[in-house]
Order: C-alpha cells, then structure tokens, then sequence
C-alpha cells in the first residue's frame, strides 16, 4: 500500500485513532450519524476512510452544542443530496442565543452570591463562634440580600429550558 492510499479501518483503529470508543461509533451508527459499515467475513466493521472525516465533523459539532439527534436530521438531508446550512446557521444562532441568556444568568447569580457572602460575613463578625449565625434561614428569608433568589429563580429556569429542545421556526 502506497503512502498516499487510504485503507479500510476496523472500529477499534478508529475508534482510537479520534479518540472515541467503540460503543460511540455504533452509537453514531444507530443515531443515523454513520452508515453502518460492510463487516468482513470474520465480523468485524471495516469503515471507509470517509468514516475519519465524518466522525470529526460528528465531534466538532458536538463540542459546540449540537446534540446527535440534530446532527442525525442534518446528516440524513444532507445524505439525500440535501443543504441545509441554512438551518445549520440558524441552529447555531440559536444555541448562542442560549448560551447568552445562560452567560447573563450565572453572571446574576455570581453577583447574588456575591452579595451574600458580604452580608453574611457581616453577620458573622457579630456572631461568637459558638452561636448560630442562622445564615441559610436569613438568606430563605431574604434578609441575607434584600430580595428573594430572582437571579438564583433566573438561573433555575435557564438550567430546565435548556434541557428542553428550542421549538423550531
């Protein structure tokens, strides 16, 4: 075999060659994310070098929030001769909009506990060490910060939205 040729892997080498297992790429192959691959007379998969690149787009996609049952749709158009990078963009656009929202929760959230920990160090330097400060009572009571959790409220209902899938337009 010449340097320039690719060769027929078997799951494990490619498996290990990107740094996946096994059980991800038969993942993948149940999710519709790779064609599931002609085995050899012994039973082994022998994926196509196409497999390599596929497989790092698989994980590039993940890595920025892409989940397999949106890369499966967007495969399986793609594999039927489709385009759909406009709804790739749009999907994308959407995962930032997320990640916004997110970024100005826990920004929140950061400056509530902020808060926090400057009342109750307060408190505490009033309180003998052998006496309750009662600092989680104060803060349930909203007296730790002046206001109830909103930010704490904020953060907590990002955390569940963005487990739910973001209706499409």
């Amino acid at each position: 075999m010449s340097a320039g040729t690719k060769r027929i892997l078997r799951s494990g080498e490619l498996a290990k060659q990107l740094g996946v297992s096994p059980d991800t790429l038969r993942l993948y192959e149940r999710k519709g994310l790779l064609q599931r691959p002609p085995r050899s007379e012994n039973g082994y998969r022998s994926y196509p070098p196409e497999a390599v690149d596929r497989i790092r787009v698989i994980r590039a996609a993940l890595s920025i929030g892409f989940t397999i049952d949106e890369l499966a749709e967007i495969f399986a158009l793609r594999d039927r001769g489709g385009a759909p990078c406009q709804q790739v963009r749009e999907m994308a656009g959407a995962k930032l909009k997320n990640l916004e929202r997110q970024v100005q929760a826990l920004n929140a959230l950061r400056d509530q506990v902020r808060t926090v920990l400057q009342q109750w160090d307060k408190v505490l330097k009033k309180t003998p060490q052998t006496q309750r400060a009662s600092l989680l009572e104060a803060l349930a009571a909203g007296t730790a910060t002046g206001a109830r959790s909103l930010p704490l409220q904020m953060y907590s209902n990002l955390k569940s939205k963005s487990l739910r899938k973001e209706p499409r337009k």
